[in-house]
């Protein structure tokens, strides 16, 4: 009988160092997330998986970024996704291709806020990734495409990454970053995005 007591007394220690459930970080992104150009592994999103690794988080990262993404294009894929994976976390990295194409700052901002909304909807808490274009783009267009992400955020209730390319782009001799297109960023400067992603993703994992 003692014997079956000691068995019957261990069972709950084998629940209890259950491991929790992993939630979902779910990345909609263009190119600059999907590792364009890239050996597979070496973009920042992978270095936030293998980060939220080591640091032990419940969290399962799910890249769904697609190179030459556009906000229409990520509003238009949200929703499966978003049934797909349940998410808790969506980060929203788009904007990029909207302004290399001349499309309506209106439309990048409505589309951003949609999608922001979605996953508020699907009860995820959406961060919103800011993006700068380039100065030849005229200081007008650039002042309120870098503008519209922390407008989004606000609106919407999102967490804001102010600039993914901060420390990459906006540097000198920035060109030495960037690879032969002078667009994608090279393998090194993407533990600097993971960098600028971190602080605002990590309250946020806990």
């Amino acid at each position: 009988m003692a014997h079956c007591s000691l068995l019957l007394a261990a069972a709950p220690l084998g629940v209890a160092k259950a491991q929790p459930a992993r939630r979902k970080l779910l990345v909609v992104g263009d190119s600059l997330s999907a590792e364009y150009g890239l050996k597979r592994g070496s973009g920042w999103v992978a270095l936030l998986a293998a980060r939220i690794g080591k640091e032990q988080l419940p969290f399962e990262v799910v890249n769904a970024s697609i190179s030459g993404d556009t906000t229409s294009g990520g509003r238009s894929r949200l929703a499966p996704l978003l049934q797909q994976h349940k998410p808790a976390l969506v980060l929203i990295e788009l904007g990029g291709n909207d302004a290399l194409r001349g499309l309506p700052l209106a439309m990048t901002q409505a589309n951003l806020a949609q999608m922001a909304r979605a996953a508020k909807t699907a009860g995820a808490r959406a961060v919103v990734v800011g993006m700068a274009v380039p100065p030849n783009y005229g200081k007008k267009y650039g002042d309120d495409f870098f503008a519209l992400f922390a407008k989004v955020a606000k609106d919407e209730g999102a967490a804001l990454v102010p600039f993914l390319l901060h420390g990459v782009a906006d540097v000198p001799q920035a060109e030495n970053l960037f690879q032969a297109d002078g667009i994608h960023p090279k393998a090194g400067a993407h533990p600097r995005m993971l960098d600028n992603v971190w602080p605002v993703l990590k309250p946020l994992l806990r």
